[in-house]
């Protein structure tokens, strides 16, 4: 069964960092790009980043560029996206989910205290 698995999220204070794995399994995502998402208490789901299926080429929101990187471990059977998160802030808050291939992970809560 394809799926995708989130995990690292967590309770971190501003300006402190962390790092979330997506991992794929079933053979989910080995030809496509992933992509992280989130979403705020109250807002919609917003982009926040995404790596090719080769791992040469990512695009990152202008929300998080320069604190947030994304990378991908495709040389492992398990096929993991990582979101490296740095210099948070409260406005980070929310769920984060990765996505690859139409499918969607249950989301790990990411929560930023100030």
């Amino acid at each position: 069964q394809e799926q995708l698995v989130e995990s690292g999220g967590g309770l971190v204070q501003a300006g402190g960092s962390l790092r979330l794995s997506c991992e794929a399994s079933g053979g989910t995502s080995s030809n496509f790009g992933m992509n992280w998402f989130r979403q705020a208490p109250g807002k919609g789901r917003e982009f926040v980043a995404s790596i090719n299926a080769n791992g040469d080429t990512t695009l990152v929101a202008d929300s998080v560029k320069g604190r947030f990187t994304i990378s991908s471990d495709n040389a492992s059977a398990k096929n993991t996206v990582y979101l490296q998160m740095s210099s948070l802030k409260p406005e980070d808050t929310a769920v984060y989910y990765c996505t690859a291939s139409g499918l969607w992970g249950q989301g790990t809560q990411v929560i930023v205290s100030s």
